[in-house]
């Protein structure tokens, strides 16, 4: 495994996996960005949009994505974000095709809101066979066990919740 690491995000990549973690300009001041993770067990293309446009149409059957997008920190205060930590692991049950950003034949989705530190996160998580969830939603959620936010103080924790069961 390697670590990948920047933006106050961090992952142990599994072996075989594309990690990348960006920021993107503003286009215009005073607009902030806020980081984004991409990975996924294939070669993630180098044009992709924030939720893994032009990435999740060119995975297989076996592949997995995930998008992990960082919000506004007022965002914190909001219901959608309540949540502390990332709750795993992800079930196969949990996978739904009506949970994708857009419609993909044979593919299934899921996404979790979610707060570490005073940071609001989506985590977005694509599967390349609906059918094949039960194989494919526990290499999902070994991919982002490892994942680690910094807090304001340069500390690394866990964004996963310790010991917590993932919900429907």
């Amino acid at each position: 495994m390697t670590r990948v690491a920047a933006h106050g995000l961090s992952l142990d990549a599994p072996l075989g996996w594309d990690v990348r973690i960006y920021k993107r300009a503003p286009d215009d001041e005073p607009v902030t960005t806020h980081p984004v993770m991409h990975a996924g067990n294939f070669a993630l293309p180098e044009e992709r949009g924030d939720y893994g446009s032009g990435a999740v149409e060119i995975m297989g059957p076996a592949n997995v994505f995930f998008a992990l997008l960082e919000f506004h920190p007022d965002s914190v205060r909001t219901a959608m974000f309540s949540t502390r930590g990332l709750r795993l692991p992800l079930l196969a049950g949990q996978f739904d095709p009506q949970r994708m950003q857009r419609n993909i034949p044979g593919q299934s989705g899921l996404q979790r809101f979610f707060q570490v530190d005073g940071r609001a996160f989506c985590l977005y998580v694509v599967i390349g066979s609906h059918l094949g969830r039960a194989a494919l939603a526990p290499v999902a959620s070994d991919a982002v066990r490892s994942l680690l936010v910094t807090n304001s103080g340069g500390v690394y924790r866990s964004a996963v919740a310790v010991g917590a069961e993932a919900g429907p």
